[in-house]
């Protein structure tokens, strides 16, 4: 069945547990009974006994790492966190938004590894990066302007509501 997505298996503790079952299984214990005692099923203990006989404990030590090899190392991927910091406009983009296409590109001409781009995401994701939107503002908009316009100019403008009793034109009365 495996784990359930996105759940690291504790590949240490896996291997505890390998090894707890090879050593009741050398005091002559029932493969039932080890599989019962270290809670796995009796196929799993099967299997280690026959790794047993066939390589010894050797044989039940995890191995280096599952599945496929990165292809970027730590110090490749320590290169690219660093250029995606200084931005994109460092790099001679016009604009410093980072897109999936820029930060593939980004890569291949960091480490000549080539990925797709949704597999970027996956990358910046084990960088900490997250997707964002970038803020829609102007590059020319005056804070101050806004700022004394709010301030100043808005309460002058803004519709105020009559103060001569008149009666509402809803028909339940304001409360």
């Amino acid at each position: 069945m495996g784990n359930p997505a996105g759940v690291r298996r504790d590949f240490a503790a896996l291997e505890r547990r390998r090894l707890a079952a090879a050593r009741l299984l050398r005091q002559r214990l029932s493969q039932s009974a080890v599989a019962h005692q270290v809670g796995v099923h009796r196929q799993s203990v099967s299997r280690w006994a026959h790794e047993l006989k066939q390589s010894g404990v050797r044989g039940l030590r995890r191995a280096k790492r599952t599945g496929r090899p990165p292809r970027l190392n730590a110090t490749q991927l320590r290169d690219i966190e660093q250029a995606l910091k200084r931005g994109p406009e460092a790099l001679g983009f016009a604009s410093g938004l980072w897109t999936a296409r820029r930060v593939r590109d980004l890569i291949e001409y960091r480490t000549g590894v080539r990925y797709h781009e949704d597999h970027v995401w996956r990358i910046l994701h084990e960088l900490g990066w997250s997707c964002q939107r970038p803020v829609g503002r102007a590059l020319e908009r005056d804070e101050a302007a806004i700022g004394n316009w709010k301030k100043y100019r808005w309460p002058q403008i803004k519709k105020k509501r009559s103060g001569n009793g008149a009666p509402s034109s809803s028909s339940m009365r304001a409360g």
